[in-house]
């Protein structure tokens, strides 16, 4: 699994699009600090990613770990790994990390990421929405 953890920060950090496609399942959730509910589904979880990489600035990871845990409350450990990181958005300094759990193939098939501090998640809250309206990928507030 570090292969495609390493494989995924590296995809990340050259903000490569193309190279996360093959790195998720199809059935991929991602759960975020700005959204209660998960993002699901690779073309969805693939826009985000579109969004993320314009909106964080200077995103660099600072290290790997990697272990098991257990996914979605279900009692099921998978392997896993944690990349903490550092990034700007909207002058805010942020750290992270992204939580990475994968299936039985190497995928990733969950994905968490977690950020402080709380000023931080606000402005990184409003980047991604206005992004994601941005990309038509969700609606404007008037529309929902």
């Amino acid at each position: 699994m570090e292969k495609t953890a390493e494989r995924f920060r590296a995809a990340v950090e050259e903000r490569d699009l193309a190279a996360l496609d093959d790195l998720f399942t199809e059935d991929i959730r991602l759960y975020s600090p700005v959204k209660f509910t998960p993002f699901e589904g690779r073309p969805m979880v693939l826009g985000l990613f579109g969004v993320l990489v314009r909106t964080f600035e200077d995103l660099r990871y600072i290290g790997h770990f990697e272990g098991a845990a257990e996914t979605s409350g279900d009692g099921h450990e998978a392997p896993s790994a944690i990349l903490p990181f550092r990034a700007t958005v909207r002058g805010k300094q942020i750290h992270g990390i992204d939580l990475l759990h994968f299936d039985e193939t190497g995928r990733i098939k969950e994905f968490t990421v977690m950020v402080r501090p709380q000023s931080a998640v606000h402005a990184l809250g409003e980047a991604v929405l206005a992004g994601l309206v941005a990309d038509g990928l969700v609606p404007r507030a008037a529309d929902r």
